[in-house]
């Protein structure tokens, strides 16, 4: 397991969609920017399937130095929370013991792993389902 980057986000739906990299890394980026935006106004956002980003307020409390063992103020603030949706928690799971099984040596059916969301039609997709980003964005 490794970290992957927005550039490599980019590389992959460019190579899936046949769209350039530059153009999908300022999908990405506006993406990211428009989430920030709505969570900085104190909006919820809820993306179907995959999960919900909420801003919280944590409350002001007492804590200790470590170091020094002196008690400190900690006040109060806001934090970004995200609750995992069905399909990421069935998809993580499903990952996880098929990376498990692997290790003992052992084989997993294919029916135990859910659909990807390309397998679905969530209805904001172009009329056949497919929902290529290309269709979208091309002509105006």
């Amino acid at each position: 397991m490794g970290t992957v980057t927005k550039k490599e986000l980019a590389y992959r739906i460019s190579e899936k969609t046949g769209l350039k990299k530059v153009v999908i890394k300022r999908i990405i980026q506006n993406f990211i920017d428009e989430i920030i935006d709505e969570l900085a106004k104190g909006n919820r956002l809820e993306f179907r399937e995959f999960g919900v980003f909420e801003i919280k307020t944590r409350a002001a409390r007492k804590a200790r130095n470590p170091r020094t063992g002196v008690r400190v103020d900690v006040p109060a603030k806001s934090v970004v929370h995200f609750k995992a949706g069905r399909l990421m928690k069935e998809r993580v799971q499903a990952a996880d013991e098929a990376r498990k099984a692997a290790e003992k040596g052992q084989a997993v059916p294919d029916n135990e792993t859910p659909k990807t969301s390309s397998d679905r039609n969530f209805g904001d997709s172009t009329p056949s389902g497919t929902g290529e980003l290309g269709a979208e964005t091309g002509g105006s």
